[in-house]
C-alpha cells in the first residue's frame, strides 16, 4: 500500500495537469470531467486510480488530492466554481502554459496562517484554515457513513423511495437471490408518453465498483429491460464508467455515493436545509427620513 501511495502525484504536481485539462476542456468543466481528463493525461495505473482515501470509501485518494488542487487554484484566483458544480478557468489564465506550484502553496498558506505563528513552525493543516465547504462537502461523507450502517433491506427501501421521488412508477424491490444482482424494477415515463422499463441494483460498497460488476449486471438485465440503473455508496472505476456506456450494449446509468447524497438532499430525504437570516442595516435610509 505504501508503495502505491508513493506513486500518487502530490497536490503541487497536479496544478499544471489540472490547468492544462481545463484549457483542453474549453475553459469550463464538471468535477468528473476534470478528474477524468487529468488522470488520463497522467496515465495513472488502475491501482492508483482505485486507491480509497481513508476508511470511509466515499472517494479515491486521487479525487481527494484533485479536490484540494482545485481549492488552491480557486483561492489563488485561477479557477472559480458555480453553485451548480461547474468549474471555470479565469480568462487571464486561458493561454498560460504553466504555473508555479510552490509559489501557489506558499501564497495561500501565508494568507491563512496567523501572523503570530512562529517562523519555524510548520504551517497548520490547511484543511482547518481554508473554507472548502462548497468543494469537499463533508456532509456527503457523513451521509454515506450513515448509509453504510443501514441493513441491506433498508437501503433498498431508501433507493425505492428515491426512485419514486425521481418520477418512477411501479417501483418494486425484488431482492431475489440468484437473480444476477438485480434488486428491483420500475418504470420511468418521459413527458407522459414514453415509458422505459428499468432494472436496478443498489449496493453499499466501500471503494470502487469495477467494470466486471457492471458486466455482470448487464448480463442479468439482458432482454428484460430497456435500461439498467446501478446505485452505490462508493464510486465507479474509470473502466466501469466506460463499460456502462459501451457501444452496442444496453446502457446502464450510474449513481455513485456523492450523487446519491446530493439527490437525497434535493428531495429532502433524511435531511433538511437551515437558512440563517442576515439583517443588513441601511444607515443612509435612516438619515433620509
Amino acid at each position: 500500500m505504501d508503495d502505491v501511495i508513493k506513486k500518487l502525484p502530490t497536490i503541487e504536481k497536479l496544478f499544471n495537469p489540472l490547468l492544462k485539462a481545463m484549457q483542453e476542456l474549453g475553459g469550463s468543466a464538471t468535477i468528473d470531467e476534470i478528474n477524468e481528463k487529468v488522470t488520463e493525461s497522467l496515465n495513472l495505473p488502475q491501482e492508483i486510480l482505485d486507491l480509497p482515501h481513508g476508511e470511509e470509501g466515499g472517494r479515491t485518494e486521487i479525487e481527494y488530492r484533485l479536490a484540494w488542487t482545485r481549492t488552491y487554484l480557486k483561492k489563488y484566483g485561477i479557477l472559480e466554481n458555480s453553485s451548480r458544480g461547474v468549474w471555470s478557468l479565469n480568462k487571464e489564465f486561458k493561454m498560460t502554459k504553466s504555473i508555479d506550484g510552490k509559489e501557489i502553496i506558499k501564497k495561500i498558506r501565508e494568507d491563512v496562517t496567523p501572523k503570530s505563528s512562529k517562523a519555524n513552525k510548520e504551517t497548520e493543516d490547511i484543511e482547518n484554515a481554508i473554507d472548502t465547504s462548497n468543494e469537499l462537502q463533508d456532509w456527503k461523507y457523513e451521509v454515506i457513513e450513515i448509509l453504510m450502517k443501514l441493513e441491506p433491506s433498508a437501503f433498498e427501501r431508501l433507493v425505492q423511495r428515491f426512485l419514486r421521488e425521481s418520477g418512477f412508477t411501479q417501483v418494486e424491490v425484488t431482492g431475489k437471490s440468484g437473480d444476477g444482482g438485480i434488486d428491483g424494477k420500475g418504470i420511468l415515463k418521459l413527458g407522459g408518453i414514453l415509458s422505459f422499463h428499468i432494472l436496478f441494483q443498489c449496493k453499499r460498497y466501500k471503494g470502487s465498483v469495477s467494470a466486471g460488476n457492471i458486466r455482470d449486471f448487464r448480463g442479468a438485465l439482458q432482454g428484460r429491460a430497456d435500461k439498467g440503473l446501478f446505485v452505490t455508496t462508493g464510486n465507479f472505476t474509470r473502466d466501469a464508467v466506460k463499460e456502462a456506456t459501451r457501444d452496442g450494449a444496453p446502457p446502464i446509468d450510474l449513481i455513485d455515493g456523492d450523487l446519491f447524497a446530493e439527490k437525497l438532499k434535493e428531495f429532502s430525504l433524511g435531511m433538511s436545509r437551515e437558512v440563517i437570516e442576515k439583517i443588513i442595516i441601511d444607515k443612509n435610509w435612516f438619515k433620509g427620513i
